[in-house]
């Protein structure tokens, strides 16, 4: 396979020897679109819970040569000691990787039962004036000690974090990443993100490459998917599919979960050697991914490392005022 040929596509060469129809790859699925360093694809280890699993995860990547982009927390910005985010900040700086930190109380760590229930009632997200108060305040928090990448799980909390940017009450260059908890599913919901100030989007793991393709077709902001997802989010494994994803999905962050493992947000010492063991297979199984599309040929495009900004996305106008 030379540099200029096309990714191999998984089993095809076989099934073509044994005259077992594969079908076409249209061109016209394939996504426009690339970060505006022009890579297609990124990396990101999710769940890192503090310095220590960080640490894991550094080392970890080294020694398995995994190139990694972006590392995301998912216990929030108030689980983490002032010297915890700048231990982790430091760290992540030395290796040139971004630090991305939850912001905030939610549903499932409030006082309201309905998420609890069968309906889900109103879902993961800042219930009242209180709570989108204690996001802005971990975001301003987790900003002063240097972290440049926050979570939200809240459209309101968006759109208030993405006026604070606006107005310079938060960094310019602070970016804001949709959770999986609220991952819009359909193209005019993915565009809405976008125009409230997200500048990456998680989107379900069970959406079809139609799906993808679909988004693409109205919005340019870099996508989140876990190629394999906890089993919280559906426990998916979707390896094979990873070309395919960044083909249709791009600009795309390749999230390296875990299934068939325990929930461990809100993360504390109590778990501390399960967080450092799944932070090491996470890692791993990153690298199973890599190896993939390396086989396949498809293993190129992938932006620099030290990447983290998302070009030029649309916004609606922010009001002056209130």
């Amino acid at each position: 396979m030379t540099a200029d040929s096309p990714p191999r596509r998984p089993g095809v060469d076989a099934l073509a020897r044994i005259g077992h129809p594969v079908p076409p790859l249209e061109p016209a699925d394939a996504s426009p679109h690339a970060f505006p360093d022009g890579g297609t694809w990124r990396t990101e280890i999710p769940s890192v819970e503090g310095p220590e699993a960080l640490a894991v995860v550094l080392e970890e990547s080294a020694r398995l040569d995994l190139p990694v982009h972006r590392i995301s927390q998912g216990s929030g910005v108030w689980m983490l000691t002032d010297s915890e985010i700048t231990e982790m900040v430091e760290s992540c700086a030395e290796r040139s990787v971004e630090l991305c930190l939850f912001t905030g109380p939610r549903g499932t760590w409030d006082i309201g039962a309905a998420t609890r229930t069968d309906s889900g009632g109103g879902g993961l997200r800042a219930r009242g004036h209180d709570a989108l108060a204690g996001c802005v305040e971990d975001a301003l928090r987790a900003t002063e000690s240097g972290v440049r990448c926050l979570l939200v799980a809240d459209e309101g909390v968006l759109w208030t974090l993405h006026r604070m940017r606006e107005s310079g009450a938060l960094p310019a260059d602070t970016t804001f990443k949709a959770s999986a908890l609220i991952g819009p599913v359909n193209p005019a919901s993915y565009a809405v993100y976008e125009h409230l100030g997200a500048d990456s989007l998680n989107v379900p793991s069970d959406l079809t490459l139609g799906h993808l393709t679909e988004i693409r077709r109205v919005s340019r902001a870099p996508m989140d998917l876990y190629v394999e997802a906890p089993d919280d989010l559906g426990g998916f494994v979707r390896m094979y599919e990873a070309a395919e994803l960044i083909r249709r999905g791009a600009p795309l962050y390749l999230k390296f979960g875990l299934s068939r493992s325990p929930g461990i947000y809100p993360y504390g010492a109590h778990l501390r050697e399960h967080a450092l063991a799944t932070a090491r297979e996470r890692v791993r199984r990153g690298r199973l991914v890599l190896d993939l599309l390396a086989r396949h040929g498809a293993d190129g495009g992938m932006s620099p490392l030290g990447s983290r900004l998302p070009g030029d996305l649309r916004r609606f106008p922010a009001p002056e005022g209130n």
